[in-house]
């Protein structure tokens, strides 16, 4: 995959995955809304191969749809944040503008969910009353770990069907 396919293969999969796009009409106008902004950016520039894909790389790590709504809603929110400072005159900026807040609405948690993992991430542990805390919660996480591990395993057996 060349850099210059990159965000219509990011936009592609954020837009399919949520059930918005089943036209290819659509996602052909979006590619020609995306040729355009890659126009606007200069997207055919050599240095945008440096240092591989930025958003690509890191879906394939995301394999649960839970996990998927998490990260695609945090893309998504970038590509909106990438756009509120370009030139919202041309018809093709609105069109894709459009497209990614109606994708936003169907994603109302993610960003939440993304902001608890970038707060646990700053926790410092070894902070005496944080460690207190954390041990006064232990039980009960491990309570929702046995919980969320033993209905995955119930769902999987039951899945699997009768062995008579």
């Amino acid at each position: 995959m060349t850099c210059q396919t990159y965000s219509l293969f990011v936009l592609s999969v954020i837009m399919i995955y949520f059930g918005r796009f089943g036209n290819s009409l659509i996602l052909a106008q979006l590619q020609n809304d995306i040729d355009q902004l890659k126009a606007d950016f200069n997207a055919s520039h050599s240095d945008v191969a440096d240092g591989g894909p930025i958003f690509t790389e890191k879906l394939i790590n995301w394999t649960e749809r839970n996990e998927k709504r998490i990260i695609l809603s945090q893309i998504v929110s970038m590509y909106l944040e990438m756009l509120e400072s370009t030139d919202k005159s041309k018809a093709h900026i609105r069109h894709i503008s459009e497209e990614l807040y109606t994708l936003k609405k169907r994603l109302p948690d993610g960003l939440k969910k993304m902001k608890d993992l970038m707060d646990l991430s700053k926790l410092q542990m070894s902070d005496l009353k944080i460690q207190r805390k954390a041990v006064n919660e232990l039980f009960s996480v491990l309570q929702k770990l046995v919980e969320t591990t033993s209905f995955k395993r119930k769902r999987s057996q039951s899945q699997r069907g009768c062995k008579c």
